[in-house]
């Protein structure tokens, strides 16, 4: 079964890194205590929308949702559980920025009920760092990660690779490094440049030039095959773990299931609907302030789009498509859903694979998942 998650979103970073295209915000000063209480309002009002889910996992997701004070943390764990019945082993992760770990601080979160930390490394150089406009140095990110080894049953960290002027030899070696930190997973993801990111406008004047694509896709192979090696295989495009290591929250997105999202510009799935908030902090905050939600868009998914959600999310996974469990979650079988021209092109092609129960890509299609998606459908 894929779980019943809730994703709560913390707006607010220290700055804005360039090259990121999330719904972050710097703010001079942030009233903790209003926060608190319009995520605890909300909260309150999609339990209505979703009775008697069991709780399988929560996502502090940012922003940098370590710069929200524990007691919030405590406070909003607290009442998820008012709320839903939540599951022995829930899931509880947030993400934090090594620049922002301080061990008693972080103490505190583990005593709110964090039990999974998701570190923004990014990158293991003092230079690369500072062009992905970084606030930390290399020293504070092996801090931090001493920090979440010590502190946390389970950790993950981030890191960045096709980076300006970085080639294939210098990515193994710090790929070698990262893998010599991990604990049971890590976020490993190629740099692309985003429109209403700083990086777009300086990469279209030529201040910077990223690998080419045979290189970068050489770093993505090599990515597949070093973590493989060292227990930690690709579960998801850009994501490795050791068996039982996956982070639950993700997965119960990629399979299709529902999910609370709470927060400015956070996202939900709620029984055939799928609702969006409010980007801007001060709208959402107002919003929730007056109506008890910061919803922008309710949107009731027919059974077309919901299958075709389901495959482009479950494309990702290394396991791809089960039959079975697909049929379950559309109300319709796979093979009704796909193009059977394009998949057997995809086949034939070498960029999937098809048995009797299902499909999923191969390790070619997965570098070029974008264009198998729309052949399949």
């Amino acid at each position: 079964m894929p779980g019943f998650g809730i994703y709560i979103h913390w707006p607010f970073c220290l700055s804005k890194c360039p090259y990121c295209d999330f719904n972050s915000h710097v703010a001079a000063s942030i009233d903790q205590a209003r926060w608190r209480r319009a995520l605890l309002t909300e909260l309150t009002w999609f339990a209505a929308l979703a009775p008697k889910q069991s709780v399988t996992s929560v996502f502090f997701g940012g922003g940098t949702p370590s710069l929200m004070d524990p007691a919030t943390v405590g406070a909003l764990l607290g009442r998820i559980a008012a709320l839903w019945p939540v599951a022995a082993d829930v899931e509880v992760t947030l993400e934090a920025n090594p620049s922002t770990v301080e061990a008693a601080r972080f103490r505190d979160f583990r005593a709110a009920g964090i039990g999974r930390l998701s570190l923004g490394v990014q990158a293991l150089d003092d230079r690369s760092l500072r062009f992905l406009g970084r606030r930390h140095d290399s020293a504070e990110a092996l801090a931090a990660l001493r920090v979440a080894a010590a502190l946390f049953p389970r950790f993950s960290f981030d890191l960045i690779y096709a980076r300006p002027g970085q080639d294939v030899a210098a990515w193994r070696d710090e790929l070698a490094r990262g893998l010599a930190l991990a604990g049971d997973h890590l976020s490993l993801y190629q740099l692309t440049i985003e429109d209403g990111t700083a990086f777009a406008p300086a990469h279209a004047r030529g201040a910077f030039v990223l690998p080419d694509e045979e290189v970068a896709a050489a770093m993505f192979e090599l990515t597949a095959e070093m973590t493989a090696a060292a227990g930690l295989p690709a579960y998801e495009v850009s994501n490795h773990a050791r068996p039982g290591g996956e982070c639950r929250h993700n997965l119960t997105t990629w399979r299709g299931g529902d999910y609370v999202g709470i927060g400015p510009g956070a996202h939900g799935r709620l029984g055939g609907e799928a609702f969006r908030q409010r980007r801007g902090p001060e709208a959402w905050l107002a919003r929730v302030e007056a109506d008890g939600h910061g919803t922008r868009e309710r949107e009731r998914l027919d059974a077309a789009t919901r299958a075709e959600e389901l495959v482009m999310l479950g494309l990702r996974l290394r396991d791809g498509l089960d039959c079975a469990t697909f049929a379950a979650a559309a109300g319709r079988p796979l093979w009704q859903v796909l193009d059977a021209d394009g998949v057997q092109r995809m086949v034939d092609g070498g960029f999937l694979e098809r048995n009797d129960a299902g499909i999923r890509a191969t390790a070619a299609g997965r570098l070029v998942l974008n264009a198998l998606t729309a052949a399949v459908l």
